[in-house]
């Protein structure tokens, strides 16, 4: 992929049981891993790793391949030295809680938790097992770290994916200058979305700009919460919030009945739907995430490991998605983006 441009901000430094693949967990054997070539590194010990994840869609499922990737990358080739054991929660806090307890008391060699709901109760049921979160968008609102960036537990460290909201609220103002509404659909159950909220609050008003929240507890009242801002907002937003994510084009299609371009926070949802997004690159955060798996896997203890913020941004736009939102895309704008219109185009 041939990034246009990135905008760089500084910014502060896994077998379950049959049981649970009863209640809706995914099966055991992950399937992220695409280079069927790589080769392990015969000098090191067999490990196993557990990674589970609140649900699957394609951001979090990228970031989970990058991880794969990375490890592989370094000599830790899954089905050779590696073991990996992947469960979804399939959306469900109460599974992704049964989940934890059960990789905890397997002790592997470290567990990996991507997104919030999922990271809250890994560290809920673990105090000695390696966890690296992953995927987290607010890690100090999720009592993972502390204000000053410790890990509340000893045996935790990861890579969060807060954004900043000024550089969001000016991507929103360059697609729709005349916007006095921002609509925001998420689940009041995921902190990290009830954060990003708080911060658009915030914000907000300076700019002339009014936030209309609207809930939706679950995927399916994703579209129905879209359809309620009819008339009422100029424009929606959206984060990285899981249950928005793994319905997105149910919005983008009530976006779309409505003419009202929907910006988001990452890469997928601007494939799949949304006019724009600034974001990270999931896959780029998944081999970050790697590395420090990686520094885990090979016998570095997780307290010596401080947490990280991902700190590039990739701004992604769709003309073709945007148009069907009711909305045109400057030049300029585009100058500085990821066309994906262009990269589907190019790939067929």
């Amino acid at each position: 992929m041939t990034i246009a441009s990135t905008l760089r901000l500084s910014l502060y430094g896994a077998a379950i049981s049959a049981t649970l693949g009863l209640i809706g967990c995914s099966n055991a054997t992950d399937t992220a891993a695409t280079d069927d070539s790589a080769t392990a590194d015969a000098s090191k010990p067999a490990k196993t790793l557990a990674i589970t994840q609140i649900v699957e869609h394609p951001s979090l499922d990228e970031m989970r391949r990058g991880i794969i990737d990375e490890l592989a990358d370094n000599g830790y080739v899954e089905g050779q030295n590696l073991t990996i054991n992947f469960q979804s929660a399939q959306g469900n806090t109460a599974t992704a809680g049964q989940i934890a307890k059960q990789f905890a008391g397997d002790n592997p060699d470290a567990i990996v938790a991507i997104s919030t709901p999922s990271a809250q109760s890994i560290v809920a049921s673990t105090k000695t097992v390696p966890v690296i979160y992953t995927a987290i968008s607010d890690p100090v609102a999720a009592k993972l770290i502390d204000a000053n960036a410790v890990p509340i537990q000893s045996n935790v460290t990861g890579l969060s994916s807060e954004l900043p909201i000024e550089p969001q609220l000016d991507n929103i103002q360059k697609i729709a200058p005349n916007a006095k509404t921002i609509g925001y659909v998420y689940s009041p159950g995921e902190v990290n979305s009830v954060s990003v909220l708080n911060q658009l609050k915030k914000a907000a008003p300076a700019r002339g700009l009014k936030i209309l929240e609207v809930t939706a507890n679950r995927p399916t009242d994703v579209a129905m919460a879209t359809r309620s801002l009819s008339g009422r907002a100029d424009i929606i937003y959206t984060s990285l919030d899981n249950n928005v994510v793994s319905a997105f084009e149910a919005m983008a299609g009530a976006a779309n009945e409505l003419d009202i371009p929907v910006i988001a926070s990452d890469e997928f949802s601007v494939r799949r739907g949304a006019t724009a997004a600034l974001g990270v690159n999931d896959y780029d955060f998944g081999r970050t995430t790697g590395k420090m798996v990686y520094r885990v896997l090979s016998g570095e203890a997780v307290n010596t490991i401080k947490p990280e913020v991902m700190n590039t941004l990739t701004l992604y736009a769709s003309p073709k998605h945007a148009a069907e939102q009711g909305v045109s895309l400057t030049d300029e704008l585009l100058k500085n983006a990821i066309n994906v219109d262009k990269e589907a185009k190019s790939a067929k």
